[in-house]
């Protein structure tokens, strides 16, 4: 059975409209701080690090403990597997444990990983609307890390729970999951009020 992008968080438990422009907590015409900065870390994933590292440790071994004398293919083989699949593992986790997410005047950014690969930023002039999902999991995506739906849009995934989505101007939604989602959807719809020229929570 196809998973449905957002199935179970399509609906918003608290929803912000650009329009509406909600301002900060501190109050209605407080100016917002210069940047609002997030994160959001899966430790787990640092076990699927860890079995990645085996992979390419044996590799490794099997390459150097070997007298490549006889059965050479199916050594070379296992050799590349190995290294190939450990490479694989420790990218695809070490890049998801963590992600950061910054919002200032212009722009979302969103780094990855503890060296900020894969990185995305989105101009708040692309915004058209944000909200927050309370209940996203990897099903709703397909899995964990960046993802990418030709109907729906993308998302970085590290962890379950509440996530920002930014509603694009072409129709599509970015959503990256992310601590205090709430704090960043009010932070991002008093810039974009204050971007088109309305008060913030009017």
């Amino acid at each position: 059975m196809r998973d449905h992008p957002h199935d179970g968080a399509a609906a918003p438990d608290r929803h912000t409209g650009a329009g509406q422009g909600t301002g900060p907590a501190s109050g209605a015409h407080a100016e917002p701080p210069e940047v609002w900065h997030g994160s959001a870390t899966n430790r787990v994933q640092w076990l699927l690090a860890a079995i990645g590292a085996a992979c390419l440790a044996l590799g490794v071994k099997l390459a150097v403990d070997s007298t490549w004398t006889s059965s050479l293919v199916p050594l070379a083989m296992a050799v590349v597997g190995c290294v190939a699949a450990g490479l694989l593992v420790l990218f695809g986790t070490l890049a998801f444990v963590h992600v950061a997410v910054r919002v200032d005047n212009e722009c979302l950014e969103v780094r990855c990983g503890h060296i900020g690969v894969p990185r995305r930023r989105i101009p708040l002039d692309l915004v058209v609307d944000v909200e927050i999902a309370r209940q996203v999991t990897p099903r709703h995506w397909g899995g964990w890390g960046y993802r990418w739906r030709p109907e729906q849009g993308t998302a970085v995934i590290v962890r379950r729970g509440e996530a920002l989505v930014l509603k694009l101007g072409d129709g599509r939604t970015f959503t990256v999951t992310v601590d205090d989602a709430e704090g960043a959807m009010r932070y991002i719809a008093g810039r974009l009020s204050l971007r088109r020229g309305s008060p913030a929570g009017t």
